[in-house]
């Protein structure tokens, strides 16, 4: 929060935060940089935990909401909500949410032969994916100018339209939801070993999927509704959080911190990294993921 045009020392972003200081300095903290880094916290950990649970259920490693198409369904919702102009942040959210499921839905019925093939399950996602896109790219030409230029830049995951109206509402849903989502680990972790597994331990394996599968969407939702389809958070954190430390079965503390921090960072490098350029926070994950992963790849292959 000391970063911007606008540079302040730590103890004028502490003065701000406490409601002293100038007037200047306090807009500058409370209602333009707070809601920012407040949305990249809680919208970076809502997607790695995703992630975790997309990852555990298909139980594999490239197992993401953004892979397999929910983000991408999610943003159809959204795009559909603009164009009958439900584009408030509650609107955006359910319409969020039913394109979520929808597509989750779509995919799961396409690829379920008597349980979820998580090889099909990927690969079918990717092409729901690339469909929905092009869908979305032709929802777009219904809107003007002005509006297809926001919706653009909101389609490239940004958060520069954040706000306390829409950040708040869904920082208390995100934190909510991963709460839940502790709980619920250890049934994951027991699926983890194998359907079979599972079922003779007492785990009712396709309703506990199903669980899992909109749960995952859910928090997928939120983030699309407030800042777009931020791609690769969710397929990387997980991968992070079990190097930095690696046990039997991943921390869901550790993989909430990872996103929480590789969400901040990337938007911090999207608004200075380029001296009078204000790139959108989602082409930065893209560059950064894309780039661990590449990483990865080379790496496993050795």
């Amino acid at each position: 929060m000391t970063l911007g045009d606008m540079h302040l020392s730590y103890r004028e972003v502490y003065s701000a935060l406490l409601g002293q200081g100038s007037q200047a300095h306090q807009m500058v903290v409370w209602e333009w940089r707070a809601p920012r880094v407040l949305a990249a916290l809680a919208l970076g950990a809502a997607l790695a935990v995703s992630g975790t649970i997309f990852q555990g259920v298909t139980r594999n490693p490239l197992g993401s909401p953004d892979i397999v198409g929910f983000t991408t369904g999610s943003m159809t919702g959204v795009v559909m909500a603009n164009v009958l102009g439900l584009n408030t942040f509650w609107g955006s959210s359910a319409s969020a949410l039913i394109g979520g499921l929808v597509t989750a839905s779509f995919v799961c019925l396409l690829t379920y032969r008597g349980g979820l093939q998580s090889f099909q399950f990927i690969v079918v996602g990717l092409a729901v994916s690339a469909f929905l896109t092009s869908i979305n790219t032709w929802f777009m030409t219904f809107f003007d100018l002005a509006a297809t230029f926001e919706v653009s830049i909101w389609g490239a995951g940004s958060l520069a339209f954040v706000s306390w109206k829409s950040v708040l509402p869904a920082a208390v849903i995100g934190i909510f939801l991963i709460v839940i989502t502790f709980p619920v680990m250890r049934v994951m972790r027991q699926m983890e070993l194998g359907d079979d597994f599972a079922a003779a331990s007492g785990v009712p394996v396709h309703r506990a999927r199903l669980a899992l599968i909109a749960l995952g969407i859910v928090l997928t939702a939120v983030v699309t509704a407030v800042a777009g389809p931020i791609l690769f958070i969710a397929l990387v954190a997980p991968h992070i959080a079990l190097r930095l430390i690696p046990t039997s079965g991943l921390s869901l503390t550790v993989v909430a911190l990872v996103g929480a921090l590789l969400l901040l960072i990337s938007d911090i490098l999207a608004q200075h990294l380029i001296p009078g350029v204000v790139l959108p926070t989602g082409s930065v994950t893209v560059i950064l993921g894309g780039g661990y992963l590449a990483w990865l790849l080379y790496r496993t292959s050795r």
